[in-house]
């Protein structure tokens, strides 16, 4: 009876240790590697939008912080003739 029991238990151990050796097996194909560096490229897509709309935010406070419009000219100088004198 012990050694029936020891066997069901080798059985058991030996099928987990196959499959989880087969898993790491598979991530390492070039499909499995595939999958995930596609899962990373749309990631790093997000983050390249989210970066270019922070960055516009930002310049827009700080060129109204500045009093600059953003075609760069200023909204709080006087025209261009009024400055020479004309």
């Amino acid at each position: 009876m012990r050694r029936v029991f020891w066997l069901g238990i080798g059985v058991a151990v030996g099928g987990l240790v196959v499959r989880r050796i087969t898993k790491t097996a598979e991530a390492y194909t070039p499909r499995g590697l595939a999958s995930a560096v596609s899962g990373l490229g749309e990631t790093v897509r997000e983050f390249a939008a989210d970066v270019r709309v922070a960055m516009a935010e930002r310049e827009e406070e700080m060129l109204d912080a500045l009093g600059v419009s953003g075609d760069g000219t200023d909204h709080d100088a006087p025209a261009e003739s009024s400055r020479h004198g004309r």
